[in-house]
């Protein structure tokens, strides 16, 4: 077995790099004026129907369109647990994901009260999203450090379109020491909302799950995470001041600049089992992506 399958024969659900149509080779120039050709991400539009109601449409690399329009809407609040998804159709010519649901909901109200966020591509959030919020109690889970390490050390090694070409975000679900289901695309909420969409698809409980991510810990990514009812979201990068605040108020830990032997946790220390020795865990090598592969 390659150390490649040692990796990714543990997910469910795994990057796919050489997947057609997820990139395309373009042709330039480098520092020095030699010609070089490298691998850049595709993105292409998506509009995604709740019934008979256009409700976005979305930049996106164009895997997983059923599920990131199941997370989508399940994680704007317009897909409740108890509602019946009839059908999930995709056109890929037209570039069409069609949610039919059993009973036909009116979501003008909040169409009207959509505000852009900082986030990249659609980076869309409605404005009560912060009303699901209230009242949420996420499940008291424990979090070893033992585990924060192993995920690391495992997602950093999975061959993935970001170590092919750049320029695109992952979010991973995970239990305990095990990455389950990781998703790609160029912006973190659509990678973030098509691992939603597999979850509600598939009926995976939230309580005992893990969410990384190697995009910012913005308000945006809170709210979902705790919305999916996850108690646990870590990444590689920094965090938002809006975002830490929001996860105090809530409960979710909150863990940034997971890398080699350091992280940082801003919120929901208490979850935090110390059970590590550092004196065994490895100082992160320095990985670069292939020659050519743009940011």
């Amino acid at each position: 077995m390659s150390v490649s399958d040692e990796f990714t024969s543990r997910y469910v659900i795994a990057p796919d790099p050489a997947r057609a149509g997820l990139t395309r080779t373009v042709a330039g120039y480098d520092e020095n004026g030699d010609a070089i050709e490298t691998s850049v991400v595709e993105e292409r539009p998506l509009t995604i129907y709740l019934n008979r109601r256009e409700i976005v449409t979305a930049m996106t690399i164009g895997d997983y369109p059923e599920y990131l329009a199941l997370g989508f809407l399940r994680n704007q609040g317009m897909l409740a647990d108890s509602d019946v998804v009839t059908g999930v159709d995709y056109d890929e010519e037209l570039g069409v994901v069609v949610v039919r649901t059993e009973v036909e909901t009116d979501h003008e109200v909040k169409l009207a009260r959509k505000t852009r966020t900082s986030g990249c591509a659609v980076g869309t959030v409605f404005g009560d999203m912060m009303e699901g919020l209230e009242g949420l109690n996420l499940p008291a889970a424990k979090l070893r450090t033992s585990w924060l390490y192993s995920l690391s050390h495992q997602i950093n090694r999975t061959p993935s379109l970001y170590l092919e070409a750049g320029a695109i975000h992952g979010t991973v679900l995970c239990r305990h020491d095990r990455p389950l289901v990781y998703m790609e695309d160029v912006g973190r909420h659509n990678a973030v909302d098509k691992v939603a969409g597999w979850m509600f698809q598939t009926g995976e409980s939230a309580g005992d799950k893990i969410l990384y991510t190697t995009g910012r810990l913005t308000s945006e990514m809170v709210i979902k995470t705790a919305l999916m009812g996850i108690p646990v979201l870590a990444s590689r990068s920094g965090f938002t001041a809006w975002g830490v605040e929001i996860a105090q108020e809530i409960g979710l830990t909150l863990i940034g600049r997971l890398k080699g032997k350091r992280f940082i946790c801003l919120a929901g220390e208490e979850r935090l089992i110390r059970d590590a020795d550092l004196a065994n865990v490895p100082d992160e090598a320095k990985r670069s992506r292939r020659k050519g592969a743009g940011e």
